[in-house]
């Protein structure tokens, strides 16, 4: 992977990271859900994230099929 897509995942993974934390807080300090728009927030952000992984892999396994 490179060095830039390397940055682009830790990026996208600290960014998850802190809005799961801050949900997880909310739901112990107020026990209160988050809201869906949070929820679908953090799921976009992890759907980036997976389509930059796998967009490498299905270049490498199409090289490899050749």
């Amino acid at each position: 992977m490179s060095q830039s897509k390397r940055e682009q995942v830790v990026s996208h993974l600290r960014y998850i990271r802190q809005e799961l934390r801050e949900m997880h807080q909310g739901v112990l300090e107020d026990g209160l859900l988050p809201e869906g728009g949070e929820i679908r927030g953090v799921m976009a952000q992890m759907e980036a994230l997976l389509e930059l992984l796998e967009g490498k892999a299905a270049k490498k396994a199409k090289a490899e099929a050749n």
